[in-house]
């Protein structure tokens, strides 16, 4: 191994273990909550690309942790800025860390993948864009890379909370 290649790989190691630790005080964080609210939850951890994973998520039923996912995931949002600050708080460092509780965001995420999609089949079909409605950071980005997966461009315009994605011809 080259020097050049032995730093590099140190260097996603030691990425990897620093987002390894961004889970591991986020499940703790979570854990303390799930405790305070009386609430039956196991936390997993997961690294995905470049950003932490956890998810909570409850052997007696989705039913339960409903309540922590809110309506349209808006207490879920509020969670996961709670826990990147929990993060922030013990390493000094900004976190990307996404949280997802009862398959909320996996679910989302499927859906919005699929809005993409068909919104790309649009365009290609009519030849003009199309704006969708306003949407959070997370589902923007998903709608973003499923239009880039077909071969398209989009970006966001407005400001937030009314950002929206648009999709534009090849």
């Amino acid at each position: 191994m080259t020097e050049g290649t032995t730093s590099a790989a140190v260097e996603g190691a030691d990425d990897l273990t620093l987002l390894e630790q961004e889970g591991e005080i986020a499940a703790d964080y979570l854990e303390g909550l799930l405790d305070i609210a009386d609430l039956d939850g196991d936390i997993d951890m997961d690294v995905e690309g470049d950003r932490a994973s956890v998810s909570v998520i409850s052997d007696t039923g989705v039913r339960e942790l409903q309540k922590l996912v809110g309506r349209d995931g808006e207490v879920l949002e509020a969670l996961q800025e709670l826990t990147r600050l929990a993060v922030h708080r013990e390493t000094g460092e900004r976190s990307r860390l996404m949280l997802d509780i009862a398959g909320y965001r996996a679910r989302k995420r499927a859906e919005l993948s699929e809005l993409g999609a068909k919104a790309a089949a649009e365009v290609k079909s009519s030849g003009e864009p199309v704006k969708l409605k306003p949407m959070t950071p997370f589902e923007r980005k998903v709608v973003h890379d499923a239009v880039k997966a077909a071969g398209l461009r989009s970006e966001s315009e407005g400001e937030e909370p009314q950002r929206f994605v648009v999709v534009f011809p090849a």
